[in-house]
């Protein structure tokens, strides 16, 4: 029996096969149809990862890195009440160390962090404070690159201080001028520090450049009351694909800490998370449509062909196929021409993004000002990044288009009546 149905289920292949290759003319054409419009998805899914990685990689250091762990009341308070303590910070940075280069982990800041005011003869301003530490946060945030003016941090330096072009201007600041911070210290009292500018940077974007302040966390530490503890320990990943990996390994390690909360960028961020899903939302209706475009072209040339072939089916009808073979015959047709149009897509896909597009794909011509979107400056150089998850879906949208295209024509061609396909001319 199985022999019988294997022999059965090759014959309908081979003559799904031959009638592909007998409309050569018109197989070819439905063909390119397919090739082009899943390379266009393959190019312009691998873009838009990469768009995105670029993205959360700038928010993220920007903010509180792919992964952070902090108190569970500091996201909404954040006061120096809900820090993490000397021994909350110690089984943080354990965990951390635990999970290391395996988990990919490239860099780790300890914070801290509070809101207070910038005060100098010029006037006065709402900031954030963060205390950093100089060498790492170099490194995670990338702040010391928007450098316009001094330096960030400098060894030997204490007091220094590293502020915003748009602080400066308002509070009228320039390197070597005295500031004073004011802030709730851990006590709970109004405490003031005195420090002087030692480098201003420009990001780009207005709340970043009028309200961020980064000191030496020794000093923050001394000035807050707060020896010992942060208020976060950021982490910043290879890739945003091991958040998920990485946060539930330092959940699982962190389990017995009440005190230290694991939370990943999309909870830290929800407006970067938001802006990410819009735009891959605006991609997936783009991809839809052209989807759409490719399985109409394979459905034209199926149905044309089983029009065509009314009195090819009639025979093989009245030599003994049954209309659930007709249909079968059909369906096969349209799988193996979308099946092999799909791979060489793929393929193409790949190839020309990788050739022509893999030092980056440059719109700064269209952002000539840097574009900015949910708090970040968008790179406007972008490079493709091809993911497995990506690839494997186009594999399924083609073995859809193949199937889905093919159900109506293998419809129609089992309605075929043996006594009416045979007044058909030949």
């Amino acid at each position: 029996m199985s022999r019988f149905l294997d022999g059965h289920a090759g014959v309908l292949g081979r003559l799904a096969l031959r009638n592909v290759r007998r409309q050569g003319r018109r197989s070819i054409l439905t063909s390119l149809a397919m090739v082009v419009g899943i390379g266009l998805l393959v190019f312009s899914r691998s873009m838009a990862d990469g768009g995105h990685e670029d993205w959360i990689d700038a928010g993220v250091r920007l903010g509180s890195g792919h992964v952070t762990i902090q108190s569970p009341d500091f996201a909404t308070r954040r006061t120096l009440a809900e820090r993490l303590s000397p021994t909350d910070l110690e089984a943080a940075l354990a965990a951390v160390s635990d999970v290391g280069r395996e988990g990919g982990i490239l860099e780790t800041a300890t914070r801290l962090e509070v809101r207070g005011l910038a005060s100098s003869p010029g006037g006065a301003l709402p900031v954030v404070v963060a205390g950093v530490e100089p060498d790492v946060e170099s490194r995670f945030s990338q702040l010391d690159e928007r450098l316009i003016d001094g330096e960030y941090l400098p060894d030997g330096d204490e007091l220094a201080a590293f502020v915003g072009v748009d602080l400066a201007e308002r509070l009228d600041l320039q390197l070597g001028s005295r500031l004073v911070l004011t802030g709730q210290d851990a006590a709970g009292d109004i405490s003031g520090q005195l420090v002087r500018v030692r480098g201003i940077f420009r990001s780009g974007l207005p709340e970043v450049d009028t309200r961020i302040v980064h000191v030496r966390l020794g000093i923050a530490r001394d000035w807050l009351g707060a020896e010992g503890s942060a208020t976060s320990v950021a982490l910043l990943l290879e890739s945003s694909s091991l958040v998920d990996r990485s946060a539930r390994r330092l959940g699982q390690l962190l389990a017995d800490v009440p005190g230290a909360d694991v939370l990943t960028w999309p909870e830290a961020m929800p407006e970067l998370e938001a802006a990410v899903r819009m735009d891959d939302f605006g991609d997936y209706v783009f991809h839809i449509i052209t989807l759409i475009i490719v399985a109409l072209a394979v459905i034209n040339t199926i149905l044309m062909s089983v029009l065509n072939r009314t009195r090819e089916f009639g025979v093989t009808r009245a030599l003994g196929m049954t209309r659930r073979d007709t249909g079968a015959q059909v369906m096969i047709e349209g799988v193996l021409l979308s099946a092999v149009s799909g791979f060489v897509g793929i393929v193409l896909g790949l190839a020309v993004t990788w050739v022509f597009f893999r030092n980056g794909l440059d719109f700064s011509g269209l952002m000539e000002n840097g574009m900015e979107a949910a708090g970040v400056i968008i790179d406007p150089v972008i490079y493709p990044k091809f993911r497995l998850p990506t690839l494997l879906g186009s594999v399924g949208f083609v073995f859809a288009i193949g199937v889905g295209a093919s159900i109506y024509p293998a419809y129609r061609a089992t309605r075929i009546e043996v006594a009416e396909a045979m007044k058909f001319e030949a």
